[in-house]
C-alpha cells in the first residue's frame, strides 16, 4: 500500500514518467506476464487511490478491474464506498453497491453501515424500504444505529413524515426507539415550530420508561425560547432541577438569550440569581453575555454593578467583555469608572483594544481632559496600534475648545506625518479658532506649514477665513475709533 501510494504520488501528482503513454494500471497489467503476481494487487490499487483522496481514479480502476474480469473483494469495495461517500459521490455509491450484488461479492455489516450513511445523504425516500429489506435478505438486521442515522437525516432535511414513518417501522420490526431517536424527532418538530407536539413526544418517551437527559430538555427549552414562551422555559428548567439534571451552558445561554430578545434582561438576571441559589454553576460565557447585553441596552452602570457582584464569586471577565464595558461607560461620560476598569485590565495582563482606547480618549476630550487623553495616545503608539481619524478629531477639537491651538496644530502635523491621517474636519476646527479671534496673520503662517504636510483647504475653510478677515477688520476699526476718541 505504501509503495502504491508513493507511485500514485509520483505519476499522478508530480508527473514523473509523464512522457510514457502507459499509466499505472497499464504497467501493472503488463508486469503480470513476467511476475509471480496476485490479483489482490488491483484491489490494493483501488484502496491506494482512495487513501490519497483520488476517488475518481479509484472508481475508474474498480470499473477496469471488472472489465478484465478481476472480481474485487469486499474490503476493496467497502473502501471505495467509504471514499465515494466522503466526497458525496452518491450516485456512484449506488452503482458500486449494485455491482457488488451483480458480481456476487458478499456484502458485510460494514457495507450496510456505509450505505446507511449514503442513504441519509440521498434524497430518494423510495430506496429506504428496499434497502432495509435487502439487508434482511442478506442476513443483516437493521439495528438501532441504522434507524437513528436515517431518522436524523430525514429530520435535518425537514422530512418529518418520513422520519416518523421510520419511527413506526422500528416498532413493527421490534427495534425499540431510544433516547437518541426521541430527541432527534423532538428537535425536528421544534425546527418546524411544532414545540407542543415535541413536548407531547417527550412525555410519551418518559411514559415508556426512557429517562430524559440534558440534551432532550435543552431541545424543548430551545424550542419554547424560539417562540418567546419564556414561562414554559422556566417550568422546564425547574423540572430539570427537580429531576436532578443540572442545567448546562446551553440551557443557561438559551434562557438568558430568550429573555434578552424579549427585552427582559432583568428577568434574565433574576433567573441567573435563582440558579445560583440552587448551587448551580453558571457558565462564565453566560456572565460575559449578560454584561455585554446590558452595555448594548445602554445600562453600563448596571453592567458594572453586576460585574462587581459576580467577580466576588471568582468570575474573571473575558478581555472583550472588559473592553465593551469600558466603551459603554465612556458613552455616558463616566470616564473615572472607565479608567479604573482599564487599569484592572492592565493589572490582569489583558490588552485594551483600539475601540476601548478610542472611547476613553473621546470621552476625556469631551469632558475637557484632553491632556490626559493625549497620554493615552502615547500608550496606543507604544502598543503598536495606529490611531485613527476619530482619535485625531477628538484630541484636536478638544485642544481647540480649550484654546490650546498650538497643541492642536502640533497634533495635526503629527497625525499627517507619522500616521497619514488627514482629517479636514480637524483642520477646519483649528482654522476656526484663529478666525474667531481675527488672527488671520498667524493663521496664514500656520496654513502654509500645514499645506506642506498635505492638508488642503475646502469651501468651509474659505468661509472661516472670510469670517476671520471680517473679524480682523472689525478689530482694526475698534482700535482706530478708540485711538481717535
Amino acid at each position: 500500500m505504501e509503495l502504491l501510494a508513493e507511485l500514485i504520488q509520483m505519476v499522478e501528482v508530480e508527473g514523473v514518467c509523464a512522457s510514457s503513454n502507459e499509466g499505472i494500471y497499464e504497467n501493472l497489467v503488463r508486469c503480470t506476464e513476467d511476475c509471480n503476481w496476485n490479483p489482490v494487487i488491483f484491489d490494493m490499487l483501488v484502496k491506494a487511490y482512495v487513501k490519497v483522496g483520488m476517488v475518481e481514479k479509484a472508481l475508474e480502476t474498480f470499473r477496469r478491474n471488472i472489465e478484465t474480469r478481476l472480481i474485487p473483494n469486499v474490503i476493496a469495495c467497502n473502501c471505495l464506498l467509504s471514499g465515494l461517500s466522503r466526497f458525496n459521490y452518491i450516485t456512484q455509491c449506488w452503482e458500486v453497491y449494485a455491482e457488488m450484488g451483480r458480481l456476487g461479492v458478499q456484502r458485510n455489516a460494514y457495507t450496510f453501515n456505509i450505505m446507511t450513511h449514503v442513504l441519509s445523504k440521498d434524497g430518494d425516500t423510495d430506496k429506504v424500504t428496499g434497502f432495509l429489506e435487502k439487508m434482511e435478505e442478506e442476513g443483516f438486521e437493521p439495528d438501532l444505529v441504522t434507524y437513528n442515522t436515517l431518522v436524523n437525516s430525514y429530520c435535518k432535511k425537514r422530512r418529518l413524515e418520513d422520519a416518523f414513518y421510520l419511527y413506526k417501522i422500528m416498532y413493527v420490526r421490534g427495534v425499540m426507539p431510544n433516547l437518541i431517536t426521541y430527541t432527534t424527532l423532538m428537535n425536528g418538530l421544534c425546527e418546524e415550530g411544532k414545540v407542543k407536539e415535541a413536548h407531547q413526544l417527550f412525555h410519551q418517551m418518559v411514559h415508556r420508561g426512557i429517562a430524559p437527559d440534558i440534551v432532550s430538555y435543552n431541545t424543548l427549552v430551545c424550542g419554547y425560547c424560539r417562540h418567546g414562551e419564556m414561562q414554559m422555559c422556566r417550568s422546564i428548567l425547574y423540572e430539570m432541577i427537580g429531576n436532578r439534571i443540572c442545567p448546562d451552558s446551553i440551557t443557561c445561554r438559551v434562557i438568558v438569550d430568550g429573555y434578552a430578545r424579549d427585552g427582559k434582561l432583568l428577568s434574565a438576571l433574576n433567573t441567573v440569581e435563582e440558579l445560583k441559589r440552587f448551587r448551580m454553576k453558571i457558565p462564565e460565557e453566560v456572565y460575559d453575555y449578560l454584561v455585554v447585553a446590558l452595555c448594548k441596552e445602554g445600562k453600563p452602570f448596571a453592567a458594572r454593578s453586576f460585574l462587581h457582584r459576580i467577580s466576588e464569586d471568582g468570575y474573571t471577565p473575558k478581555m472583550n467583555t472588559y473592553n465593551k464595558l469600558v466603551e459603554s461607560l465612556c458613552e455616558f461620560n463616566n470616564e473615572e469608572e472607565a479608567l479604573i476598569l482599564k487599569s484592572d485590565m492592565e493589572n490582569k495582563s489583558m490588552k485594551v483594544n483600539a475601540a476601548a482606547y478610542r472611547a476613553v480618549i473621546i470621552c476625556l476630550c469631551r469632558v475637557k481632559r484632553t491632556v490626559e487623553a493625549e497620554v493615552l495616545l502615547e500608550e496606543i503608539i507604544g502598543s503598536d496600534m495606529l490611531p485613527d481619524v476619530e482619535i485625531s478629531r477628538a484630541l484636536i477639537k478638544g485642544y481647540c475648545e480649550e484654546n490650546k491651538v498650538d497643541k492642536a496644530v502640533s497634533l495635526l502635523k503629527l497625525f499627517a506625518k507619522e500616521f497619514q491621517v488627514y482629517d479636514t474636519e480637524s483642520y477646519n476646527a483649528v482654522v476656526k479658532v484663529f478666525c474667531d479671534v481675527g488672527n488671520v496673520t498667524e493663521l496664514m503662517e500656520v496654513e502654509d506649514k500645514l499645506l506642506k504636510v498635505g492638508y488642503v483647504p475646502n469651501k468651509l475653510t474659505c468661509r472661516h477665513v472670510i469670517h476671520g478677515l471680517q473679524k480682523a477688520m472689525e478689530l482694526d476699526d475698534e482700535i482706530l475709533n478708540h485711538s481717535l476718541s
